[in-house]
């Protein structure tokens, strides 16, 4: 499944702020193309339409460009669930999050130090721990639930075709995650 790119700036961003947020949106769709590894700085500042020493002065070394990309991807996950976006466009961002993330773990970056913020899993650990005992339970439901989704949104073409899944439909596939997902939320409904 291929994500949507944001693709080449048409203008020129000024000030700080478009500065930043054109380098993110640049590096973000290069880590989810091809990983941080394989894209260098110079890439990011083209894309971007900036020199590239800005990409430098403002987000330092690429360890720390990684590290602010996964927490603008991680923001606008959140953003889009806050405001209610449509399944389609938080399905679309997790996919383009869980890449970057794949893609940079590959890559032999330390993805749980760069980034700072986990907003999406810290709002799964807070719906589910009333279910559970101990922190430690709730915290290990949250990650196996985030593992299978991630496993899904990575390797759907993969797990498809191995399990000759095409005509059960994405209807019932979607169902079937949804009450696993459901089933490891609420243990005491087993």
């Amino acid at each position: 499944m291929a994500t949507k790119s944001t693709g080449q700036r048409t203008s020129t961003p000024f000030g700080r702020d478009e500065v930043a947020a054109a380098v993110l949106e640049a590096a973000s769709d290069l880590f989810a193309e091809k990983g941080p590894a394989a894209t260098s700085i110079r890439e990011v500042a083209a894309r971007s339409k900036v020199n590239h020493g800005l990409v430098f002065r403002h987000f330092g070394a690429k360890d720390n460009l990684v590290g602010a990309v996964l927490d603008h991807l991680a923001g606008r996950i959140t953003a889009q669930i806050e405001s209610q976006a449509s399944g389609a466009e938080v399905e679309e961002a997790l996919i383009r999050h869980a890449k970057v993330v794949a893609r940079a773990i590959l890559d032999g970056y330390p993805v749980g130090e760069l980034q700072s913020s986990f907003p999406t899993l810290a709002r799964l650990l807070d719906e589910i721990r009333p279910n559970f005992d101990t922190d430690a339970e709730a915290r290990l439901a949250a990650a196996n639930i985030s593992a299978l989704q991630l496993g899904w949104y990575l390797f759907r073409p993969f797990l498809q075709g191995a399990m000759a899944l095409d005509p059960v439909g994405e209807d019932a596939v979607r169902a079937s995650i949804a009450d696993v997902v459901a089933g490891i939320a609420r243990p005491e409904t087993r």
